[in-house]
């Protein structure tokens, strides 16, 4: 594995990368499909446990990853945090090449605030992903109002009016006992998804609350769901339809 973190533009954002060796496969200069990460935590921080334990599992199913530390606090007002997602993806293609990275297969990846992200990525982005996965996003305008991991940030864009055309594909997942962002904001991006016919899956678990990140012990310190650590199988099961299917 090749790891480096980047300096963007805006003040603290950084890009991480990690990329599998092409040797250890015998694969030289395959270009793969990559993902990038978007922490969650209420653009306040961005949780290491959203961070490179999601990159790691990524790699294991053989994408390259890229986890994207945005812009926080007094620097998150939107388009800010879009800005420097949009950065983190034009860097990628400019150095697909080099990196191998297959650049019409690169999915973005966001829990809770940077589920919100993730999703602000798909529906606005200037550089549009192949694929979404949320995670517990925070998203529709009930919750951007009143939930309490956005309800300061004055002008976070609600993102369910925002589902067009050429929203990707997306892969949700959630809880029901969440009880920080409310399941509501789940289903109704997905009614959204489906009332513009994109594709989507969603898993709705009956327990792991908010922010169970891989519902195991490599992030929750002993403490975890193990059924909401199904996620991480049925999304690789999920992208791999999308993204190897057509391959020969």
């Amino acid at each position: 594995m090749i790891t480096c973190t980047y300096n963007l533009t805006n003040e603290n954002v950084t890009l991480t990368k990690y990329i599998l060796d092409s040797s250890f496969d015998n694969r030289e200069g395959y270009k793969r499909p990559a993902v990038l990460v978007c922490p969650g935590g209420g653009y306040g921080m961005c949780s290491n446990r959203e961070a490179e334990p999601i990159a790691m599992y990524f790699l294991a199913m053989g994408y390259n990853a890229f986890v994207l530390r945005y812009s926080l606090n007094e620097n998150s007002m939107f388009p800010q945090p879009l800005d420097d997602a949009d950065e983190a993806m034009q860097m990628i293609i400019d150095n697909a090449d080099e990196w191998l990275v297959d650049v019409n297969k690169i999915a973005v990846c966001g829990f809770s605030a940077g589920g919100h992200l993730a999703a602000a990525i798909g529906t606005m982005g200037k550089i549009r992903p192949a694929a979404m996965i949320l995670g517990y996003p925070c998203i529709t305008k009930d919750i951007c109002n009143d939930c309490d991991v956005l309800k300061n940030h004055e002008k976070v864009p609600v993102l369910d009016d925002k589902v067009d055309s050429n929203t990707p594909p997306a892969f949700i997942f959630a809880s029901s006992d969440d009880g920080l962002v409310p399941i509501r904001s789940s289903v109704k991006f997905a009614e959204a998804l489906g009332e513009n016919k994109i594709p989507y899956e969603m898993h709705i678990f009956s327990e792991g609350g908010h922010g169970f990140s891989t519902a195991d012990y490599v992030t929750c310190d002993g403490m975890y769901e193990i059924s909401a650590s199904k996620w991480i199988p049925l999304c690789r099961d999920w992208l791999y339809k999308l993204f190897y299917k057509t391959i020969d």
